[in-house]
């Protein structure tokens, strides 16, 4: 079960202006999800316990940038021996690929709060396009800390075929669905 993304999630630009802010991933709160088929029978559920990041968002233009780095060796199914065998060479192959990465190329804005985002996933050591739909963005300051923050929920599906894995098809499934839950901390210049 190749996952990525990484993956991920989303935003968006190309160049910086004057109004651009930096967010940084918070690890406490970003999970990306995963989705796969087991045996036709059920639906197996799992997550990344680690993802750091980098995201800019420029309000004057309407566009940004992310760049997402997941650990793959924190999958985490809930069960620890399948975890085991997801990182594995079967799988992640965490010793040869330690990390999942994803840098947007383009965003496409729809409205103030959703979004489209055009990327590269690479994972397994193969780079390919990944795109995410972002069905929601929001900005505010968190009450606790006081700090500006904002939150990406955006989602995706791959083949994990695409990136080379195989194993165990078709009793494991080749389509993975991907959801990501992030939350970013502006960068206090």
């Amino acid at each position: 079960m190749r996952i990525a993304m990484v993956l991920i999630i989303m935003l968006f630009v190309t160049s910086a202006s004057a109004q651009s802010e930096f967010y940084n991933i918070d690890r406490n709160h970003t999970f990306p999800h995963f989705a796969i088929d087991h045996m036709g029978i059920s639906t197996l559920w799992g997550r990344f316990d680690l993802t750091t990041g980098r995201i800019l968002i420029d309000r004057e233009n309407s566009n940004g940038y992310i760049e997402v780095e997941i650990s793959a060796v924190s999958v985490n199914t809930g069960l620890e021996k399948r975890d085991k065998q997801l990182r594995s060479p079967d799988f992640l192959n965490v010793m040869e690929y330690p990390d999942i990465k994803y840098k947007s190329r383009n965003v496409i804005f729809d409205g103030r709060y959703k979004a489209k985002v055009e990327g590269d996933l690479t994972l397994l050591g193969i780079t390919k396009s990944v795109n995410l739909d972002v069905n929601r963005i929001r900005c505010g300051v968190n009450p606790v800390t006081k700090q500006d923050v904002c939150g990406f929920e955006a989602a995706a599906e791959i083949k994990r075929s695409d990136f080379g894995n195989t194993f165990a098809y078709p009793n494991v499934g080749d389509n993975i669905k991907l959801w990501f839950q992030v939350e970013a901390i502006k960068e206090v210049r």
